[in-house]
């Protein structure tokens, strides 16, 4: 868990199960009904891939295997499980061989290095999010407190920003409190006011640039945690028409999607 103190403020970074995010009223993350399998094989040698991410679909589950570095490569496999592969998912072993059962039709230069992964280097977790509700009515920010990343807005990883949006919120709440913080008063003011009127001052700036950092916030993730949910169900899908939708439409516009969701300038830091 981590949780950042800077003089007066109180920046909750404590991930998907924040206590800083509960303090603010938000509920527990809610479950989008999918798991998620995730693992890398570091090699000796060089493993020949192109630098691309490799896609692969089936009924009811997608799975991507994309290279790291020259010797590393990262896959992973998002599915709804049953009840029985729920209990399952604290054996890496077992995720290891559903996963080699549902990519089975994989190109088998590619399936080798799931093949050649080893079970510590296998996680298996529930993929979670908030509702859009909550991020639109809950409290970002609260007096000298507020959330960022997965404390703040949990998501399915299917758009490949959730960890993007966490560093947009860095850097906005960064130039809101650098305001705060540098913003002087004047000094014959200052002197009227005492130690304890300059905290009281100082405090009314800080929460003031939170309300700022939360609002401006506010819709960009709203935007991206919806749109992560729809297109984790359309590409997991398994119904004829939507499976049609994704096989033969979807391509061109999901490369479009992905472009222009990341496509975002979250401005500089002063």
């Amino acid at each position: 868990m981590w949780m950042f103190a800077i003089e007066k403020v109180l920046i909750g970074c404590d991930g998907i199960n924040s206590v800083v995010a509960k303090w603010l009223g938000f509920k527990e993350a809610s479950f989008t009904g999918r798991y998620v399998i995730r693992g890398y094989k570091k090699l000796m040698n060089n493993h020949g891939l192109e630098p691309k991410f490799m896609h692969y679909f089936g009924k009811g589950f997608r799975s991507g295997v994309m290279p790291c570095d020259d010797n590393t490569v990262y896959w992973f496999l998002t599915w709804t499980p049953t009840s029985e592969e729920k209990e399952l998912a604290k054996n890496p072993s077992k995720m290891k061989q559903l996963v080699l059962r549902k990519v089975e039709k994989m190109p088998s230069d590619i399936k080798t290095f799931i093949e050649k992964t080893e079970t510590k280097d296998i996680l298996t977790s529930p993929l979670k999010y908030r509702h859009e509700w909550e991020l639109m009515l809950g409290k970002i920010s609260k007096g000298n407190v507020c959330v960022v990343g997965d404390a703040f807005h949990p998501m399915a990883p299917d758009l490949g920003q959730g960890g993007c949006c966490a560093l947009e919120d860095g850097i906005i709440l960064a130039r809101h409190l650098a305001e705060a913080f540098t913003k002087k008063t004047g000094k014959h003011v200052a002197k009227e006011m005492g130690e304890e009127g300059k905290s009281k001052e100082q405090y009314k700036k800080i929460e003031a640039s939170l309300r700022k950092y939360a609002k401006e916030r506010r819709w960009r993730n709203i935007d991206i945690s919806v749109t992560s949910y729809v297109l984790g169900f359309v590409l997991q899908g398994d119904l004829k028409l939507v499976s049609h939708f994704r096989d033969k439409l979807f391509p061109a516009f999901l490369a479009e999607l992905l472009l222009k969701k990341s496509d975002f300038d979250c401005g500089k830091l002063n």
